[in-house]
Formats: C-alpha cells, structure tokens, sequence
C-alpha cells in the first residue's frame, strides 16, 4: 500500500542538498614554508644563511608586538630557513637548494595527494548517499520501497534520510531493513554483511530483525500484517525484543522435537 506524507504535509519530496566538495584548510605555516622554499630556491649556503639573519631579525621585532603573538606563519617561515641552513651546510660545497631534491618536500607532497585522494573519495561517497537517499524515499512514495533489495552501504543511507525526512520516512526504512536483514535479501545474503550490520544499524532495527527472524522460523508464512506487533515492540523495548528473539531461538529445537 502506497505511503503518504502525513497530513497537512506537501507530497512533494524538498530537493536534495547539493552536496559541496570538502575545502582543503587554510594552514598559514605550510604557506610560509612554501614561500620560504620559493625565495631559497637556487640559493646557496652563504645566501640562505644570510636570509636566516633576516628572519631572525624579523622574528626580533615580531616579538615586540602583542598583536603579533598568534601569528603561525612567521615562526614557521623562520624554522623553514633554519632547517635550510643546516641542509645546505651539510651538502657539499657548492651546492644550492632545489625544492625538487628535498627530501622533506617530497614526503608533504605524497602526504598532500594522499589527503587530497580521500577528500575526493569522501565527496563521491557522499554523493552516493545522497543519490541512494532520493531513490529509496522516491520508492517509498511509490509504496515499492519492500521490493527494493537492499545495498552495502544503505545503512549510512538511513541516516542521510532520518536527517532529511524525519521519523516518518525513517520508520518505514528502519522495517525495510530490518525484514531484508531478517530474510537475508539484497547484500545481507552474505554473512559478512549482517555483522557488520550489527555496528551499523540502531538497536531497535537489529531487535526487530532478530525477533522476525524467529517469528518466521516459528510460523512460516505469516505476513507483515501479522508481524507488525514486532516493530512496534522492538522500537519501544529494543532490549525486551532482543531477549524474547533470543529466547525463541532456544525454544526452536523443543519445538521441532515435538513435532
């Protein structure tokens, strides 16, 4: 049966929020470096020593400055060429600094690309989400949402739609998941899948699986009319449902004896 919006409520879905590419924060002290890199760049020893004499002279009269005294950028910028100083004393005569050589530079930029990686990975998940979550809500307005087999990653799904819908859609989802996890349909098939449900889904959700669970093993057949005493009592007592699963379990075995 086709679901609506509760009374009173637009029928039509608000549209979902664009999802932004996360920024890369702001770090004055990596920026200082990089200007310290650039001015050194092509300097030799003596040249790099002699612009540590300025920063430190800067650094001097910094110090004399109340307003000054959060400043990040320019301690950096002072500890860079100190660390230039000594790279170069110990290189051979001669030698003059390229950022490309630097071993340091080297290793901030794998770091950067690596975070840069995951930043990307994170807005295409959250993408995901986002395009998954305008499905199944468009399903459940169609009322065939219970045919729908569930994906790996539906549970973090969940939460997008209770943070945009609000319980009334959430309710709905909670059941759907909680009988495809019950049945073992869509990816719960795989074993791996319903235990890593178990640290993802809330635990009305989970005791509503596990007591469907043993209801269907105890009556085959029974419809979800018939069953909808266990949402109602896993939402309210998530611990009691958990229990009484439990304790059917352990009821099965007499129970099939005696048959």
């Amino acid at each position: 049966m086709t679901r609506f919006w509760p009374p009173g409520e637009s029928t039509r879905r608000p549209p979902a929020p664009r999802v932004a590419a996360p920024r890369e924060p702001v770090d004055p002290a990596r920026i200082g470096r990089r200007v310290v890199r650039r001015r050194a760049k092509g300097m030799d020893a003596g040249a790099v020593a002699a612009a540590l004499e300025d920063a430190r002279f800067d650094a001097r009269q910094a110090s004399r400055h109340e307003d000054l005294a959060d400043d990040v950028r320019g301690p950096a910028e002072l500890a860079e060429w100190e660390r230039l100083d000594q790279l170069l004393a110990a290189a051979a005569p001669g030698t003059v600094y390229d950022p490309d050589a630097d071993p340091v530079v080297r290793a901030e930029l794998e770091a950067e690309a690596a975070a840069a990686a995951a930043r990307e990975a994170e807005l295409r998940e959250a993408q995901r989400i986002a395009a998954r979550a305008d499905e199944l809500q468009a399903l459940r307005e169609l009322g065939t949402l219970e045919q729908t087999e569930p994906r790996h990653g539906d549970e973090a799904v969940r939460e997008k739609l209770t943070r945009r819908a609000g319980g009334y859609v959430q309710a709905d989802v909670d059941g759907w998941l909680a009988r495809a996890l019950a049945a073992h349909r869509g990816h719960y098939r795989d074993p791996a899948a319903r235990e890593e449900a178990a640290g993802l889904l809330t635990p009305p959700v989970l005791a509503h699986a596990a007591l469907l669970a043993e209801l269907a093993r105890l009556v085959p057949g029974a419809d979800v009319g018939q069953l909808a005493f266990a949402a109602r009592l896993a939402t309210t007592e998530p611990e009691a449902a958990g229990a009484l699963a439990v304790f059917l379990a352990r009821a099965h075995p007499a129970i099939d004896h005696r048959g």
